[in-house]
């Protein structure tokens, strides 16, 4: 058992017989009353979010969950393919499960796949990540004068910022948990 005062981002609960992931949450004190904690929770079987307000003591049941290594293999209308790592069994996750991740899903890349209650529920991939610039503007002369960047598509349709010297056919290295631009990768 937990109390909503333990919850992190991607803890899952059980909460009125279903599951949820929690995906922000707030706590909040208002005088001469106890602590309240706002969350923002996603039902891992209809993908439903609310906006829950909970007692800060209040008892919830955590779900089981667990992480397992997988390799990315193709994408196709059937969904996203994968392979567990220690049993070779194939499985393929709904695109609603991968949700805006599929940006990092490049051919042979290893990710964690979380399972709650023993089904596939999330994907989480390597922090860190090298991925190849396909299309980006030319440079020009006194560009780093300003010091900013330019956008850069990568190999999957990511957009990121980058730095003016990045050109088509450059590896960067991308932070997965806010796509930005890390280094160039040689």
């Amino acid at each position: 058992m937990i109390t909503p005062n333990d919850f992190r981002t991607g803890t899952f609960i059980k909460y009125k017989g279903e599951v949820y992931e929690v995906l922000s949450y707030s706590r909040s004190r208002t005088a001469q009353r106890r602590a309240r904690v706002l969350a923002k929770i996603r039902n891992i079987r209809t993908g439903a979010l609310l906006e829950e307000s909970f007692d800060s003591e209040e008892k919830l049941e955590e779900a089981e969950r667990e992480q397992r290594k997988s390799q990315f293999m193709y994408a196709d209308d059937m969904g996203y393919h994968f392979m567990d790592l220690k049993s070779f069994d194939q499985f393929a996750l709904d695109p609603k499960i991968i949700g805006d991740k599929k940006l990092y899903l490049v051919e042979n890349l290893q990710t964690d796949i979380i399972y709650v209650e023993g089904k596939p529920t999330n994907i989480r991939p390597p922090i860190f990540l090298p991925m190849e610039v396909v299309e980006t503007e030319p440079n020009y002369r006194g560009d780093t004068a300003s010091g900013g960047g330019k956008p850069a598509k990568l190999s999957t349709g990511l957009v990121v910022t980058v730095p003016f010297f990045i050109k088509v056919g450059d590896k960067v290295k991308i932070d997965t948990r806010s796509n930005s631009y890390v280094e160039r990768v040689t």
